[in-house]
């Protein structure tokens, strides 16, 4: 079972699934007093306004992090199938991102399933083939 983790800033709820992340540290940059990674537990929703969540939640590449508002409660399986129709936007200066579900077949053979958001390298300095983890910015 994929471990998922829930923050609430009381209004928003954050979910993150550290597996599916990758570390371009979108989120630490966007809102550091929420997102750091040297404090336990590093996500401290209570530290952010709910749009400055979303707004920091939505930059995240990898889809390890998303939301939904406590009024709502969790998406539903409807809701889900819905936000996984798979669009690609081309990032000025940075990934391919394509949103949505996707498989992908690797070089060697080994299949992988992404079901929100991937960063798909553009400049072939990633570290993470061929996801992009932020190299094109050095």
């Amino acid at each position: 079972m994929d471990v998922r983790k829930e923050y609430t800033n009381g209004e928003l709820t954050v979910v993150w699934k550290p597996k599916l992340c990758f570390h371009a540290a979108e989120c630490v940059k966007g809102l550091p007093d929420v997102f750091d990674p040297d404090r336990k537990p590093w996500i401290v929703a209570e530290n952010g306004s709910t749009e400055d969540l979303k707004r920091t939640i939505d930059k995240c590449p990898s889809g390890a992090l998303s939301y939904y508002m406590n009024s709502d409660g969790p998406p539903s399986e409807e809701k889900q199938k819905a936000m996984s129709e798979t669009k690609v936007e081309v990032l000025e200066n940075g990934p391919l991102m394509v949103k949505g579900s996707i498989e992908i077949t690797h070089t060697d053979g080994s299949k992988e399933t992404k079901t929100r958001n991937t960063a798909f390298c553009r400049c072939g300095k990633t570290g993470n083939n061929p996801f992009c983890d932020g190299s094109h910015n050095k």
